[in-house]
């Protein structure tokens, strides 16, 4: 039986990328998100160029009565989950700390932190019965205090936090929980560097490796890797996936 993986977030940017990788590696997929469209337009894609099945899922993170209903369709589908990759996240980046509004705060941290945390909870019985992996993604704006990312920053330490203690508490059911910072080309990025080629160019200046990350290459094989059986003993732990510009002691 086919192992199966559920992205938050899987049907675009770098949840889509990591999509890609699982299905070459044989999993079948289930993407979530909040547009029918996006999410249908990538199942279509996705499914026409790997052999895996993929099962689009509308689901809002930030209500645990959509996640449930995602591990429920999942189960019914595939019967089991094997991964859990929490990807997806909302937040108002580029506004300074006294200019979010509580709003803005509250987003921030119900589309990331609160969103791993029902995901996690609502899948924990199933991963304990695959011996499965959970890949959270954190970012280098919490591990290095980047400024206008006060409320990203906050999710994103919050999620490592929560999930330096479920791979405690879970280590006994031989479920191993990772996350990675990555720093990725995405489409957004690609529009971006045409808009302002000389801010992009001294942002590359600053990556030692002089590139941003491929989604697919570059994150999804490491997820792959945290998802294997040669990962099984790798918990706790926070990679960082910038091309040598995430350097911490």
């Amino acid at each position: 039986m086919k192992k199966v993986v559920i992205i938050t977030g899987g049907g675009k940017g770098i949840g889509y990328g990591v999509s890609e990788a699982f299905l070459e590696a044989g999993f079948n997929v289930v993407i979530t998100g909040r547009t029918l469209k996006t999410l249908n337009e990538a199942k279509e894609k996705l499914e026409n160029t790997y052999k895996g099945e993929v099962l689009a899922l509308i689901g809002d993170g930030t209500k645990i009565d959509d996640v449930k209903m995602v591990v429920k369709k999942t189960i019914a589908k595939f019967g089991r989950i094997d991964v859990l990759i929490n990807n997806a996240q909302s937040s108002k980046s580029g506004l300074l700390l006294v200019e979010h509004s509580i709003d803005d705060f509250k987003l921030a941290i119900e589309s990331g932190l609160y969103a791993t945390f029902y995901y996690m909870k609502e899948c924990y019985p199933y991963l304990k019965e695959t011996k499965g992996s959970v890949i959270n993604f954190a970012s280098g704006a919490g591990l290095f205090g980047r400024s206008n990312q006060s409320s990203y920053a906050a999710a994103k330490e919050g999620i490592r936090g929560l999930s330096r203690v479920a791979a405690t508490e879970w280590g006994k059911d031989n479920i191993n929980v990772n996350c990675i910072c990555p720093l990725v080309m995405t489409e957004e990025l690609a529009k971006w560097k045409e808009e302002y080629p000389d801010v992009y160019n001294n942002t590359i200046k600053g990556i030692p490796m002089e590139r941003f990350g491929d989604a697919k290459k570059d994150i999804g094989s490491v997820c792959l890797f945290l998802a294997s059986d040669g990962a099984s003993y790798l918990s706790g732990e926070t990679i960082t996936l910038q091309g040598a510009s995430g350097l911490r002691p």
